[in-house]
């Protein structure tokens, strides 16, 4: 236990090299790879999985409504995980929280690449039909990429670049909001043609390779867990000097404190029905596309403009929250994704796919800015993990019945109309309730 502990403590300090000696501040290394840890959770990721599910469809024998059913079990299972994997992050120090999600993912997403071949021997063996077995298997394989890719590390990629900038907060998470968006965009297209090269398994396997072992070895060695581990501070401020901050620090909440407050929840819900709806759109893209008479191509370049617009929103709307309060950025928020509903509604103009490219992009760019720093600002840091973690745990639930709501109304309906519908109601109570709701922990980082 001895040498155990003395391991856990050389990895939450400065090793295997001192940070502070590096000819710039380190700060900007956390962030590379907290840009890393978002791009590499893609497989994780609702648009890393679509690109991937007619392939699963046509090696497997679900259906479509099946295989949403396997996803939604799989990404509800693992956000019943997420505060305690939180609570993790808080005792232990995003490298270690880092290192066991990327060996998670990468041995998740090889699972899910053999998930057919493994259901075939496990039905011979046991006698038994293949179509249970594959379901369970499926579920399994999308609870290890949902929980360690979305859930895990991008929660810690997230929190751990929070520590190291205080005013600039706003600009730094906004940077690497665009990079991410963009990255986020391309990633379909990329596996697609990742797929037309090498076959879906063999993209799978590289995929595991690149976000398992590589990236856990390059956390390793350039993770560190504040800058206080490191003699440093946060926004590289001399030791020396006495800042607001310093005088009057922010308290921090705990869990138990954030659950009773309504805003927390305000927040919470807002970043939920997006996870909630864009999912849906995201894993039913080329099916909601092919009932609007648009091609498979055409649903997969929707990807660039959107990125063109949430990335400039987000750019934007991160470098104003450092002089601005976040409640008017909530507001618009809401009011984006409720045009990008209406937009998916009418679908089959020109005018509604541009409603839904702005209003998504829009809404979009400012979930990112909002996902970042709302929590910390709000409730402060010490906590942070478990607060984001049951944030996680809300937002992982809503994008796991995103799509089954999708299928179901569409099995129901004969159209991908009603959940942008019920989507639009959700969206204006919450934009009436937020517009009413004070905000009085909001604290702008340059007036402290």
């Amino acid at each position: 236990m001895k040498v155990l502990a003395n391991v856990l403590h050389r990895f939450r300090g400065d090793w295997p090299f001192p940070a502070a000696k590096a000819p710039f501040f380190y700060g900007w290394v956390i962030a590379v790879v907290s840009t890393l840890g978002f791009l590499f959770s893609v497989p994780g990721q609702t648009m890393g999985m679509a690109v991937f599910a007619d392939s699963f469809i046509s090696v497997t024998g679900l259906s479509r409504t099946e295989l949403s059913f396997a996803y939604m079990l799989g990404t509800i299972a693992s956000a019943l995980f997420l505060t305690r994997a939180g609570r993790f992050y808080d005792d232990y120090g995003p490298r270690l929280v880092l290192i066991g999600a990327c060996l998670l993912l990468g041995a998740s997403v090889l699972f899910v690449s053999v998930v057919d071949l493994l259901s075939q021997r496990l039905a011979a063996r046991t006698g038994t039909g293949v179509g249970g077995i594959v379901f369970c298997l499926m579920a399994a394989g999308y609870f290890g990429v949902r929980f360690s890719g979305q859930g895990v590390m991008t929660s810690a990629s997230r929190n751990m670049l929070m520590l190291w900038f205080e005013r600039r907060r706003g600009l730094v998470s906004g940077a690497r909001g665009v990079v991410v968006s963009l990255g986020f965009s391309l990633a379909p297209l990329m596996l697609a043609l990742l797929i037309d090269a090498w076959q879906w398994r063999a993209a799978l396997w590289w995929l595991a390779l690149v976000v398992g072992p590589a990236f856990a070895l390059l956390c390793l060695l350039l993770v560190r867990d504040s800058p206080g581990a490191c003699g440093l501070r946060a926004d590289n401020q001399d030791t020396s000097e006495q800042t607001q901050t310093t005088l009057n620090p922010q308290r921090s909440y705990t869990l138990r404190e954030v659950r009773g407050n309504i805003v927390f929840w305000l927040y919470a819900m807002g970043l939920s029905v997006h996870a909630m709806f864009g999912t849906a759109v995201t894993f039913h893209i080329v099916a909601i596309f092919a009932e609007a008479g648009r091609s498979r191509e055409a649903a997969f370049a929707y990807f660039i403009p959107h990125a063109m617009v949430s990335v400039t929103t987000s750019l934007s709307a991160s470098t104003l929250a450092d002089y601005i309060r976040l409640k008017p950025l909530l507001l618009v928020m809401l009011a984006g994704f409720m045009l990008g509903a209406v937009g998916l509604v009418f679908l089959h103009y020109q005018l509604g796919y541009w409603s839904l490219v702005l209003g998504f992009g829009v809404g979009g760019g400012l979930w990112g800015t909002l996902a970042n720093l709302v929590f910390i600002r709000h409730y402060g840091p010490k906590h942070l993990g478990e607060i984001s973690g049951l944030n996680s745990t809300l937002t992982v639930f809503a994008s796991a019945i995103g799509p089954v709501l999708f299928s179901v109304a569409y099995d129901t309906t004969g159209t991908f109309t009603t959940g942008p519908m019920l989507s639009i109601v959700i969206l204006l109570v919450l934009f009436v309730a937020s517009v009413l709701v004070k905000q009085p922990l909001d604290n702008i980082p340059q007036r402290r």
